[in-house]
């Protein structure tokens, strides 16, 4: 069994029963520059305690996989160079060659289960990407294999969203909206698509995992929490911008 690196407050936390809720750290060393991406680290994790869990970042330090970061951690991560990406095909890689790596969505479903953490909490998962039916992200597969609960704003607003939704269904993913039915893109309005259910309370959607667990699948469960309307980009506008994108990328290679 592959050691892991828990910090003592997300071992005492896992040992006693406590909520303990992992995140991914591509957003760290991908997704923001310096020192953006360590604000933003913070910001997450006290925003878990502020809500009575302990946070558990997951990452590879030197070929080490740790669940749950010290802020020193955190910190190294944030200003590293040629850190691995890792998602499942890539964690032997970044272990065997004890290389720094960030997990990815996928990355971080693998350690969580084999942590024994139920929820991972993290921005947008990917899907399928438009006109690129067979670009498939390795998020949806991991969905569909992997007993882990997935807590996110949405798929990616650039992703072909009715290819994402089939995805999903196809791979037996429980699709849950939190206080909605909409199953709207990461941080933009509704487009028509929808949940399989929608759950009005964090006890309802405890109920479905443990029927989850009871049924022994293997596949988690995919939960999307919009973002307040306030703070939402207008869906149209993104749909514009991506056309138009795609078609001056059409234009300059022909």
């Amino acid at each position: 069994m592959l050691p892991l690196q828990f910090t003592p407050e997300v071992q005492d936390a896992l040992q006693s029963g406590d909520p303990v809720v992992t995140m991914e750290s591509t957003l760290i060393t991908h997704g923001l520059p310096y020192p953006d991406n360590i604000e933003a680290a913070r910001q997450m994790e006290t925003a878990v305690r502020q809500h009575g869990a302990i946070p558990a970042t997951v990452a590879i330090i030197q070929g080490r996989v740790h669940v749950g970061l010290s802020d020193d951690q955190l910190a190294y991560l944030a200003a590293a160079k040629q850190v691995l990406r890792c998602s499942r095909r890539n964690l032997p890689l970044a272990i065997a060659q004890k290389a720094d790596g960030s997990t990815t969505v996928a990355g971080t479903m693998v350690i969580s289960q084999l942590a024994g953490v139920e929820l991972f909490a993290t921005g947008g998962i990917g899907g399928v990407h438009r006109g690129h039916p067979f670009d498939v992200s390795a998020d949806l597969t991991e969905l569909g294999r992997t007993a882990v609960t997935v807590v996110c704003g949405g798929p990616k607003p650039f992703l072909d969203l009715s290819a994402t939704r089939e995805m999903l269904e196809t791979k037996g993913v429980a699709v849950i909206g939190y206080q909605t039915t909409d199953f709207a893109p990461f941080f933009a309005q509704p487009t028509g698509y929808t949940t399989d259910h929608q759950a009005n309370t964090p006890a309802e959607i405890a109920a479905i995992i443990q029927a989850r667990h009871d049924l022994t699948l293997q596949t988690g469960t995919l939960v999307t929490v919009p973002a307040p309307p306030a703070n939402r980009f207008d869906y149209s506008l993104i749909e514009q911008i991506i056309t138009t994108l795609s078609l001056l990328s059409l234009s300059n290679s022909s």
